[in-house]
C-alpha cells in the first residue's frame, strides 16, 4: 500500500513536472505565449477542484432525482453565487471579458438535448473531462462523441438545409458580414438566421437598471442578487422542501420528543434545516466557494492579459507571430476570455477532420468565427487538457485515479450521451458552464433557461436509465 502511494505521489510530480516544462517551453518560444501559459493554468486549477469536490451536473441531476441526495446541485449553485459576486467587481472596474448570449428558446432546447445526453454518458462536460483524469474511458467516449459530434453538426449542409424554415435561409443569404461562400451548412443558416439577431441581454444594462448609480452597486442588484443570488437561493428551498425537509423534521420531533418537549418546529427548525443541507459535504461546499471565486479571478487574468498585449482576442498574437493560417475570417480564433468548454473540443475533433482531407472552413462556424488553429496553438484546448490534467493530480495524491476501460452499453452510452451534448451545445450555443454556469453568474438570464432545460432533460435522462436498468433487470430474472 505504501508503495503505492509513493508511486502516485511520484508520478503527480511527474504530471505537474511536464505541465511546468511545457510552459517554460511556450514562454521560452514567444512572450505572447504567456497568454496560453494563463490559460494552461486556470485549466489545470479548475481541474483539481473539481475532482476533489467531484463536482458534476450529471451526477447533480442523478444523485437530485435517482437518490434524493442534493449535495452536487447545492454546491453548484454556492459556486454559481460567488462567483456572481466577483463578477460584480470586475464588471464595475471594466475588468471583465464576459459577453452575453442570444437570448430564446434555443437555449432552452438545448438544454434539454445537453441534460439528456450527461446523464447518459455519466458526465457533463466539465464533469467528463476530470473523470478522464480518474482514468475513466467512458468519459473519453464522451469527449470524442462532443468533438466530432458537435464538428459535423456545424458542418453539414445539402438535404439537411432544406429542413430549415425559408425565412431563415433568406435572412442566412442576406447577411452582409459574412462571405457568401461560408454560408453552407444548415447550421450557418439556422444561426445566421435565427440566433444572431436576438437580443444579448446584460440584467444591468437593460434600462431598468441603466438610469441606477454607481457601477458597483447596479452590478450587484441587477447581475448578482436578481439574477444569480435570490434564484440560487429560491431552488435550493426548493430542493430543501422537497427532499430533505420531510426527513429533518421528523428527526427534529424525534429529538424534541426524547427531551420531553413539545414537537412544535417553527422557523428556526426550518433554517437549521437549511443549513445542514448547505455542509452536509464540506468538501463540495468548499470546492463551490473556490470554483466561484477562481473562475472571477481567471476573467481578470484573462483581461489582464488583453490589456498587456493590446489584444482582445489571441488570434492578433498569432498573427504577429506569423500564424496567418490558424485564423478566421475575422481574424480570429475561438478565445473566451473565460472558463469554457465544447468549442474547443469541436476546433480538436474539426483539426483531425481537415487532416484527413474534409474541409470544415466552409462554414461560419470554423471559417469565420473561430477559426482552427494547430492544437499547439490553441489556448481554449489547452485549457481543457489543464482540467484533464489538474484532475488527474489530484486523483493520484487521492489515491482515486484508475484506468477503467469501458464495456458493453457504457461504450454506446458514453459516445451517444457525448453526441447528444455536442448537438445540445450547439442549438445553444454554449454548454453547462458556458451556456448556464458562466452566463447566469454574469448576469444574462438566458443561462437560467439553459439550466432549466438542462435540469428537465437531466430528470427525463434519469427516468430514462431507471427504465433501462429495471427492463434489463426484468429479462436476467426471466431468463435465471
Amino acid at each position: 500500500m505504501e508503495n503505492v502511494e509513493k508511486r502516485n505521489q511520484l508520478w503527480a510530480f511527474i504530471v505537474t513536472g511536464a505541465m511546468i516544462l511545457i510552459s517554460l517551453i511556450y514562454y521560452s518560444a514567444n512572450i505572447y505565449y504567456v497568454y496560453l501559459i494563463v490559460y494552461i493554468w486556470f485549466g489545470f486549477a479548475y481541474g483539481m477542484m473539481l475532482q476533489y469536490g467531484r463536482f458534476c451536473m450529471a451526477s447533480a441531476s442523478r444523485d437530485l432525482f435517482a437518490a434524493g441526495v442534493p449535495r452536487m446541485a447545492v454546491g453548484i449553485l454556492i459556486a454559481l453565487i460567488f462567483f456572481s459576486l466577483v463578477s460584480v467587481v470586475l464588471a464595475a472596474t471594466n475588468m471583465s471579458t464576459f459577453h452575453a448570449g442570444p437570448l430564446g428558446t434555443h437555449e432552452l432546447i438545448g438544454g434539454i438535448i445537453f441534460g439528456v445526453g450527461m446523464v447518459l454518458a455519466g458526465g457533463c462536460a466539465s464533469g467528463s473531462l476530470y473523470k478522464i483524469g480518474e482514468g475513466n474511458g467512458t468519459s473519453i467516449l464522451s469527449i470524442m462523441g462532443i468533438s466530432f459530434g458537435q464538428a459535423i453538426f456545424v458542418d453539414v449542409g445539402g438535404i439537411f438545409n432544406n429542413l430549415l424554415p425559408q425565412s431563415w435561409v433568406e435572412k442566412a443569404l442576406a447577411t452582409t458580414w459574412v462571405p457568401k461562400d461560408k454560408i453552407t451548412s444548415w447550421f450557418d443558416h439556422y444561426f445566421l438566421g435565427n440566433i444572431v439577431f436576438k437580443k444579448n441581454i446584460i440584467l444591468s444594462e437593460t434600462e431598468t437598471f441603466a438610469a441606477m448609480g454607481g457601477d458597483i452597486s447596479r452590478n450587484f442588484i441587477a447581475n448578482s442578487l436578481i439574477n444569480t443570488i435570490l434564484p440560487s437561493i429560491l431552488v435550493m428551498v426548493a430542493i430543501y422542501w422537497f427532499y430533505m425537509r420531510k426527513v429533518h423534521i421528523k428527526k427534529t420531533k424525534k429529538a424534541l420528543k426524547k427531551a420531553g418537549l413539545e414537537q412544535n418546529t417553527g422557523l428556526g427548525d426550518e433554517l437549521k434545516g437549511m443549513w445542514n443541507m448547505l455542509t452536509a459535504s464540506q468538501r463540495t461546499t468548499l470546492m463551490g466557494v473556490l470554483i466561484g471565486i477562481t473562475a472571477g479571478i481567471h476573467i481578470l487574468a484573462m483581461k489582464g492579459m488583453q490589456n498587456k498585449f493590446g489584444v482582445s482576442n489571441f488570434g492578433e498574437l498569432l498573427a504577429r507571430m506569423g500564424h496567418h493560417g490558424d485564423l478566421s475570417t475575422m481574424g480570429k480564433i475561438f478565445d473566451p476570455g473565460y472558463w469554457y468548454i465544447t468549442t474547443q473540443e469541436a476546433q480538436f475533433a474539426g483539426w483531425i477532420m481537415e487532416k484527413v482531407g474534409w474541409n470544415v472552413r466552409d462554414d461560419v462556424f470554423f471559417g469565420v468565427m473561430n477559426g482552427l488553429p494547430e492544437l499547439w496553438r490553441n489556448p481554449a484546448l489547452w485549457m481543457s487538457l489543464g482540467i484533464v490534467f489538474g484532475a488527474m493530480v489530484m486523483s493520484l495524491l487521492n489515491k482515486e485515479f484508475k484506468w477503467k476501460l469501458p464495456k458493453g452499453e457504457l461504450i454506446v452510452w458514453g459516445l451517444g450521451g457525448g453526441l447528444l451534448m455536442g448537438v445540445g451545445a450547439r442549438v445553444a450555443l454554449g454548454c453547462n458552464i458556458g451556456a448556464f454556469f458562466i452566463r447566469v453568474a454574469g448576469g444574462d438570464p438566458g443561462g437560467w433557461l439553459f439550466g432549466i432545460g438542462m435540469v428537465v432533460g437531466g430528470f427525463g435522462g434519469v427516468k430514462f436509465f431507471n427504465w433501462w436498468t429495471e427492463r434489463k433487470m426484468a429479462k436476467e430474472m426471466e431468463a435465471f
